[in-house]
């Protein structure tokens, strides 16, 4: 009897083991909703040509899926973080502290924010300070930070229309926000002196004072859902949106977009850097879970091919704008070789 149940016992433990450290049948990736049409439509194809599982794709933002690709190994966390900006150091490490290591950085192409209005508005030639004036919670006047006052968009530069101010856009969670901040709404404060001379004494306290959003109306946090964001600019009358490019591109008959800095959005205009809002996309991977989740390495290969994201490639009908060949063969080489990332430097 006792050999009886210490068998069963045994049993139970090498089964809970198995259990423990069972594979998903499929590719998990999270994060990015600018990503996260790219990731979807390579999945698809990678089930239509492999027999495999179509990955899970999910949308949660940059920051999201990067938190939970972060939380640990195994089945129960993401294979691969869809991101529209670069992972932060303090995301590697919270990384490294739960035992996600050897992490592969992996560029796929090129995207470009866009504030976009319904095709019946007026147009909007911004300058990246007029995008700070209208939408930070501090805006510069006389040389101080003050609460912002600004309630038209007419009252920040001459020849913008006389609209309200009103910006639906990504939550914090979202790398497009992330990315927003950075390249409009800081690159506009620092277009003042006092701003810059602040940044370059001390760069933590002018992202305090610059970086948040308005938080009384004129920005408003709107989901990770795009598509939702066109349709409430459609409906509401002088409201713009802030969204990646691709989903200006789907939704040309419907939309059409600001210029910054005297420049529009376009393929060409993003991948050569011109338009000021351009910015790079990227997927992360657990290298160590290549061999463990069936078909990562595969559907990696898929992402990074001359057919997906290549030139001509089938992403590039759903807006993504390829790498220049060098760096886009680069990426194939470093997908094939898997080799870590080093630390963020910030």
């Amino acid at each position: 009897m006792k050999t009886l149940l210490g068998a069963t016992a045994a049993l139970a433990l090498l089964t809970g083991a198995t259990s423990a450290h069972a594979a998903r049948d499929y590719v998990w990736a999270a994060g990015s909703s600018t990503v996260f049409p790219f990731s979807t439509r390579t999945a698809e194809n990678f089930a239509k040509k492999t027999g495999k599982k179509a990955p899970k794709v999910e949308s949660l933002g940059t920051g999201g899926g990067i938190k939970m690709f972060c939380g640990g190994m195994g089945e129960k966390f993401p294979d691969i973080a869809n991101a529209s900006r670069p992972m932060k150091k303090s995301e590697f490490a919270a990384c490294k502290a739960a035992g996600v290591n050897n992490i592969v950085e992996l560029k796929i192409g090129f995207d470009g924010i866009v504030v976009a209005m319904d095709k019946q508005a007026p147009d909007y030639n911004f300058k990246v300070e007029h995008l700070y004036l209208g939408l930070a919670q501090n805006a510069l006047r006389g040389g101080q930070f003050v609460a912002n006052p600004y309630k038209s968009w007419k009252d920040i530069g001459a020849g913008l229309p006389a609209n309200r101010i009103l910006v639906y856009g990504p939550p914090p969670t979202s790398g497009t926000r992330d990315a927003f901040v950075e390249l409009a709404i800081e690159n506009g404060a620092k277009a003042f002196p006092t701003a810059k001379k602040l940044h370059d004494a001390d760069e933590k306290a002018f992202k305090a004072k610059a970086d948040p959003l308005r938080t009384d109306g004129p920005w408003v946090d709107a989901g990770e859902n795009d598509n939702a964001i066109v349709g409430t600019i459609e409906k509401t009358p002088g409201a713009l949106g802030v969204f990646g490019y691709s989903f200006l591109e789907e939704n040309a008959n419907r939309i059409k977009a600001a210029s910054v800095n005297g420049v529009k959005p376009s393929a060409q205009t993003i991948a050569s850097g011109q338009y000021p809002l351009a910015r790079s996309l990227y997927v992360y991977v657990k290298k160590d879970q290549v061999g463990v989740t069936p078909g990562l390495k595969e559907f990696i290969a898929e992402l990074v091919s001359d057919s997906a994201s290549g030139r001509g490639g089938y992403l590039q009908g759903r807006g993504l704008i390829p790498l220049p060949p060098a760096q886009h063969e680069a990426q194939k080489a470093a997908a094939g070789k898997l080799t870590p990332m080093a630390a963020p430097r910030s």
